[in-house]
């Protein structure tokens, strides 16, 4: 670097940058070898500068020394794909009434459109990446829910095959779409939220981070100001029979991703940008953590 250039960059950090970068060194060298699962869904993955940044920030994670494990769904695209075939759209207590035409329409989508767009924004944004689904290399083996006579074609991950991740991840950015199949081939639809805690469980990850559409968990689902910021698995395996809506599953995924082996999980809210690195790098974080 020539001494212009340097000048320039000392020119551009005021005060402020360089008191961020001081606040997010220690967090680096903590997480410098660790594994972060990430479920990448919400706002963050409709809204293009939010896809931008979400890719920027992941890239960033892999090169401070960090290995990120992306998996994500994409239910409103499969809806609006389905609406668009004349199919219909239609739930079952959160879950998606899923025959074997549904299954087909969510596998194009999550892994033609959704799969496809993340692994091209983390390549062009400097790390090679890697698209996969739970089929690949019998990533996830399934068996069909329990209530799988009114929700079809839904899967429960039975378990995750750590070697092909961890043979992935040594080179790559794992980014994985939630379908998998069962010992007899049958596809089927999976939770992305309870597939991003199957796999931080599996994997043992220091971190498992879930991007929504509200700012963390809330005390009172009807005020914003009520963000719990940190709980114990004890606290919210107590409360989570009250937990209503989409929040549910992932705080259901967080309780099984720390209770299989991961040493934290994250809330927080996927339509700020670069809050990942907010959450992870800095003092006060901006969502709910949920610690053993």
């Amino acid at each position: 670097m020539d001494d212009q250039k340097a000048e320039e960059i000392a020119g551009a950090l005021d005060d402020e940058n360089v008191t961020v970068l001081l606040e997010a060194l220690p967090y680096i060298r903590e997480f410098h070898g660790k594994t972060v699962v990430i479920k990448y869904g919400g706002a963050a993955m409709r809204e293009e500068s939010l896809r931008e940044a979400f890719a920027k920030d992941v890239v960033l994670l892999k090169y401070v020394g960090m290995n990120p494990v992306i998996i994500h769904g994409g239910g409103p695209e499969i809806s609006e794909v389905m609406t668009k075939m004349g199919l219909e759209v239609k739930f079952h207590h959160g879950l998606r009434v899923s025959d074997a035409e549904t299954v087909e329409v969510a596998k194009m989508v999550l892994l033609g459109k959704v799969n496809a767009d993340l692994v091209r924004r983390l390549n062009r944004a400097g790390q090679p990446s890697v698209g996969l689904s739970g089929e690949d290399g019998a990533l996830f083996e399934v068996a069909p829910v329990a209530n799988a006579a009114e929700v079809g074609f839904v899967g429960e991950i039975e378990r995750v095959d750590v070697d092909v991740l961890n043979h992935i991840s040594e080179d790559y950015i794992p980014v994985i779409a939630s379908v998998a199949s069962d010992r007899d081939s049958n596809s089927y639809n999976v939770n992305a939220d309870e597939a991003a805690g199957k796999v931080a469980a599996a994997l043992g990850a220091y971190k498992a981070v879930f991007l929504t559409d509200v700012v963390g968990w809330l005390d009172d689902p009807e005020e914003p100001e009520s963000r719990i910021s940190q709980a114990t698995v004890a606290e919210v395996s107590k409360r989570l029979d009250g937990i209503q809506g989409g929040m549910r599953p992932k705080m259901t995924a967080c309780v099984n991703a720390i209770q299989g082996g991961a040493q934290a999980a994250h809330i927080i809210d996927g339509r700020r940008p670069h809050s990942l690195l907010l959450e992870l790098f800095t003092d006060v974080g901006i969502g709910t953590m949920v610690n053993p």
